[in-house]
């Protein structure tokens, strides 16, 4: 089994949270900064999983100018690291 790690990223936006991993360019939102990450867990799974299984690159960094960080203040934009096992099947 294979363990990836990638960064999350979680900010507000008007009344809810978004998150971002822009290393696969996989969104999420939610009501609160938790929901808003557990979202972008699974959505970074099903992605992954997707990838995968379709023989297609998983890896799609999202552009500069997309990025949160390079627009908001250090303190809107909370940053942390997640880790998604893969467990890669072969069948015939």
């Amino acid at each position: 089994m294979d363990m990836f790690t990638f960064t999350g990223l979680v900010w507000k936006e008007n009344t809810e949270f978004s998150a971002l991993c822009p290393e696969l360019d996989v969104a999420s939102q939610g009501k609160t900064q938790k929901e808003a990450q557990q979202k972008l867990l699974e959505a970074a799974t099903l992605h992954l999983e997707g990838s995968f299984m379709g023989g297609l690159p998983y890896l799609r960094p999202v552009p500069a100018t997309e990025d949160p960080r390079n627009s908001l203040s250090a303190k809107e934009v909370k940053v942390f690291k997640f880790k998604v096992d893969v467990a890669i099947k072969a069948y015939a």
